[in-house]
């Protein structure tokens, strides 16, 4: 299991030292949430912020592009220093054409779903993809409540990857009380937001994260 804290919750007046406490408490990765106020009902960073994230750790970079048009920034994100970047399914009209672009920028593609849009639309994309985030909340706000329908949705999105090397994200409302069940449905990257930067030890929460996550391998 991969933790990635979404910034989102972290304090940015002190972000580099929130960043520091997770990585040192094991995260693996760290989601970027980018909103343009269009296609999610908020605002938050662009790319220079990204890249002073980059100058800051060696964590790879998840940054999930919520906005209208993706395929028109993802070059930019990439150079930026994201090391993933995920773009929606929604918001792309040539879903195959933004993945392939995002892998010959450098990056690893994926592939975001609203909580109601079903896997089976990554369908004919399966071999462009690296990643695949399943949303368990209605995107554009952190701190919201887990629709547990993404437990089913997860499980449905593994048997339809069938087997390739692909991960499996699950990003909203995920916590530890729900982390053995996430891992069970297949899930493979936990990012976690206010759970992680709302303790009063950010590095302590991501090893409870872990931990929890892993009640079901040690049944």
């Amino acid at each position: 299991m991969r933790i990635a804290p979404s910034i989102l919750s972290a304090d940015f007046a002190a972000l580099g030292e929130a960043i520091g406490r997770v990585e040192a408490g094991g995260a693996d990765q760290l989601h970027v949430d980018v909103m343009d106020g269009h296609f999610v009902p908020n605002l938050t960073i662009g790319p220079p912020v990204i890249e002073s994230i980059r100058k800051r750790t060696r964590l790879p970079l998840d940054v999930h592009l919520m906005i209208e048009e993706p395929e028109r920034w993802t070059d930019t994100y990439v150079k930026a220093g994201a090391d993933f970047v995920t773009v929606h399914a929604e918001a792309c009209t040539h879903l195959q054409r933004a993945l392939s672009q995002i892998r010959e920028a450098g990056a690893r593609a994926g592939v975001a779903l609203n909580p109601s849009t079903p896997p089976e639309v990554l369908q004919y994309v399966l071999d462009d993809l690296d990643l695949v985030l399943v949303m368990s909340v209605n995107p554009g706000f952190g701190g919201q409540s887990f629709i547990p329908t993404a437990y089913e949705k997860i499980r449905r999105t593994r048997a339809l990857l069938a087997g390739r090397d692909v991960l499996v994200s699950v990003d909203g409302g995920v916590k530890a009380s729900n982390a053995p069940l996430l891992a069970q449905a297949g899930a493979t990257v936990l990012v976690a937001g206010s759970s992680i930067f709302g303790a009063p030890d950010p590095g302590a929460a991501v090893a409870t994260l872990r931990s929890a996550s892993e009640v079901v391998n040690r049944a």
